[in-house]
C-alpha cells in the first residue's frame, strides 16, 4: 500500500516502484488522504479541482497496476506562499486531523488488504509541505495499529538533488517553488537511505502516471515543476527519473538494498 497527501504525489515520488511491483504480480493499493483541492491549476480551487485531480489519480494508478484506490477524504491544508502551514484551510484539513483517528482509518484499509508493506513520507514531508509531514505521521502509527511489518519512507537522495539543481540554476530560471536553499535540508541525505529501487524498466509508465496529472502541468505564473518534468527528454527522464530512494527505519542506515521486499542482510 502506497500513502500520499494529494493526487500526483504517487507519480512524483513512487510511481516506479508501484508500477514494478504490480508487474511482479502484488496487488498495490493507492491510499490519498486529500482529493488536492487547494492546489494551483487553470481552474479556481474548490471542489471541481478535487474532482478532476481525483480522475487523474484513478487514470494514473489505472496505468501504473493498482488494484485498488481509495482517498480517505481530508480536506487538502494548502500551503503558505512561505511555505509552512496556510493561515486560511479547511474545517476538515489533514494538517488539523486529530492523528489517531486518521491512523484507524488508513489502518482499516491496511486490515481489510493484509498489506504487507506500507510506503508513507520521511519526517520531514519530502519538501515539507503540511499535509506530507502529516502523511509521516498517521502513516507511522497507522502501521502500529495494523501490525504491518514493513514501512518504507519514500524520499529523494537530497545530496546530488541539491549539486543537479545549482549547475541547473545557472542555464535555467526555475519556479519560484523552486528554491534551491529548501532542498539543502528537504528530503534524505544519502547516507541515510537504506533502498534503491532501479525503476528504469518502468519509466514509460511513470512519465505516463506523470502526464495524467495534466491538471497540475498548469497554473500560476511560471512553469509548475510536473511541466517542467515532463519536458525532459526520454533518454535523460530515463536516467533521471530511474531510481526511487526508500528508508526503513529498523534497518541500518546505508543498507543498500534494491528492492522493497528485499532482506538485511541479503
Amino acid at each position: 500500500m502506497f500513502f500520499h497527501a494529494h493526487p500526483d504525489d504517487e507519480a512524483l515520488l513512487t510511481a516506479g516502484t508501484m508500477a514494478m511491483l504490480a508487474a511482479e504480480g502484488h496487488r498495490v493499493v493507492l491510499v490519498v488522504a486529500t482529493a488536492g483541492e487547494r492546489g494551483l491549476a487553470e481552474m479556481d480551487p474548490g471542489d471541481e479541482l478535487g474532482e478532476t485531480r481525483l480522475k487523474e489519480l484513478y487514470e494514473s494508478a489505472a496505468l501504473l497496476g493498482c488494484a485498488r484506490v481509495e482517498c480517505l477524504g481530508y480536506g487538502d491544508s494548502g500551503l503558505s506562499p512561505k511555505g509552512g502551514v496556510a493561515d486560511e484551510r479547511p474545517d476538515n484539513a489533514f494538517i488539523d486531523a486529530d492523528t489517531e483517528a486518521a491512523a484507524k482509518a488508513l489502518a482499516a484499509i491496511l486490515h481489510e488488504e493484509r498489506a504487507d508493506l506500507l510506503a508513507i513520507y520521511d519526517p520531514a514531508g519530502g519538501y515539507g509541505h503540511p499535509d506530507h509531514v502529516q502523511v509521516h505521521r498517521v502513516g507511522k502509527r497507522a502501521a502500529e495499529i495494523a501490525g504491518t511489518e514493513i514501512v518504507l519512507e519514500a524520499t529523494v537522495n537530497r545530496d546530488p538533488l541539491v549539486r543537479l539543481l545549482k549547475l541547473a540554476g545557472r542555464f535555467y530560471r526555475f519556479p519560484p517553488e523552486f528554491d534551491v536553499r529548501t532542498f539543502e535540508v528537504a528530503y534524505s541525505p544519502g547516507e541515510t537511505i537504506t533502498h534503491r529501487v532501479n525503476v528504469r524498466k518502468y519509466t514509460k509508465q511513470k512519465r505516463a502516471s506523470m502526464a495524467a496529472h495534466a491538471s497540475q502541468a498548469s497554473g500560476g505564473d511560471s512553469d509548475r515543476t510536473l511541466a517542467v518534468m515532463l519536458k525532459v527528454p526520454r533518454p535523460i527522464y530515463r536516467f533521471v527519473f530511474g531510481t526511487e530512494w526508500y528508508v526503513r527505519r529498523d534497518l541500518p542506515p546505508g543498507a543498500r538494498l534494491t528492492h522493497p521486499f528485499d532482506r538485511w542482510p541479503k
